[in-house]
């Protein structure tokens, strides 16, 4: 007899670790029947093994127009799309592997190697400013939001002055509770803006990424969406880790500490905070034939959530997984995801911070909250989970 399927647990019991409800289907049933908001039944997969096998299984679609939506949404659309022309991360092989190798070819070595030295200038920029201005600050618009959307206008060639309009929009279609038109208006915004930001570069292309695109066999609509999306997913993930991780340093002293002591164990950092956190705790797949899991029969259009979250705190793969410990061995994460829709930019996200969390905490080495941990407003109406502001202070010379 099959369990009833049940919603997804969202309730957290505290800042940083997952819905306790994850814990206890992972260790019970970690294939679980799932209620769809929107009336359908499908499976909750959050066991590590489990979720890595899903993700690399074409026999699971990325289809937009298969895959429901876990999560209440209030400008859901009554009935499932394909996704866009040039949205490639909900579409399969062939499309998404066209996609996927233009953009593969603009992430040369180099274009990685001048975007590091320019992440530094901008972070010893912002963090220059913090330093005039003075304590308290919202660590969040000071720091955290502003470095990864200006490395991302660096990377697609987007006009710095426009880096506050995009990022005002792209929070909007982030947001869980905004209506349909909120989201209409935030959407269209968008495509209007990277249209004519695709066309401008066609008539005088630059030394960036949405220039070398246009050299590529691809339509207007595809470069446009592309952009669309790199613009959004390229600076979300990326600003919640550092404003989150942050928050969490600060939260554990111990292991704020340990990095002071050594600087060298930054890559461990950054694979712990990455494995610890997982800012987009979900993602969707669905069947396309009957799979069978862990027992359970997984029938040809019934949908997957796979919990990132859980599966990065699951004890058959990592020691003690509730616990942050930078000294840990972190590989085999799921932060970035696993097989072929693996985050096409996650080499730069570990630079953003590589150099973001040790050069902040140089800078002010008595950074603290300014407020107690719990009075911290967290991103739970959000798609990418974090933290809405991180209010810091510390002693100023």
């Amino acid at each position: 007899m099959t369990d009833p399927a049940a919603p997804l647990p969202l309730e957290r019991p505290n800042h940083f670790d997952p819905p306790a409800a994850l814990a206890r289907l992972r260790a019970s049933d970690p294939v679980s029947p799932l209620a769809y908001p929107d009336g359908h039944t499908g499976w909750l997969v959050t066991g590590h093994a489990l979720v890595r096998a899903v993700l690399a299984d074409s026999r699971f679609s990325s289809r937009a127009e298969l895959n429901h939506f876990p999560i209440p949404r209030a400008s859901a659309p009554a009935t499932l799309q394909p996704a866009p022309p040039g949205i490639f991360t909900r579409m399969d092989p062939p499309d998404h592997t066209r996609y996927r190798h233009l953009l593969t070819g603009q992430f040369t070595v180099r274009r990685m190697r001048e975007l590091t030295t320019r992440i530094e200038q901008i972070t010893t920029e912002h963090l220059d400013a913090m330093d005039r201005h003075g304590p308290p600050v919202d660590l969040v618009e000071a720091y955290a939001m502003p470095i990864p959307a200006l490395v991302i206008c660096e990377l697609l060639g987007v006009p710095s002055t426009d880096r506050e309009r995009f990022q005002r929009h792209s929070a909007e279609l982030m947001r869980l509770d905004n209506t349909p038109q909120e989201r209409i208006t935030a959407y269209t915004a968008l495509q209007e803006f990277m249209h004519a930001l695709v066309t401008a570069k066609r008539a005088e292309p630059t030394d960036d990424m949405l220039s070398g695109l246009t050299a590529a066999d691809i339509t207007d609509e595809e470069l446009t969406n592309i952009g669309f999306m790199l613009l959004g997913a390229g600076f979300e993930t990326t600003a919640n880790m550092l404003a989150l991780g942050t928050f969490a340093l600060l939260c554990h002293p111990d292991q704020l500490a340990f990095l002071r002591a050594d600087p060298s164990s930054i890559d461990h950092t950054v694979e712990e905070l990455l494995r610890y956190l997982s800012v987009v705790p979900y993602t969707t797949r669905t069947a396309l034939e009957d799979v069978e899991l862990d027992g359970r029969v997984v029938k040809a259009g019934e949908t997957v959530t796979v919990s990132i979250s859980a599966a990065d705190r699951d004890p058959h793969r990592f020691t003690d997984p509730d616990v942050l410990d930078l000294r840990r061995q972190t590989g085999g994460h799921l932060a970035f995801g696993h097989g072929i829709h693996q985050c096409l930019g996650q080499q730069l996200a570990r630079v953003e911070m590589r150099v973001g969390y040790p050069a902040l905490f140089n800078r002010f080495p008595t950074l603290r909250l300014d407020v107690a941990p719990e009075e911290v407003p967290l991103r739970t109406d959000m798609l990418i989970y974090g933290v809405h502001r991180l209010p810091v202070t510390w002693d100023a010379a």
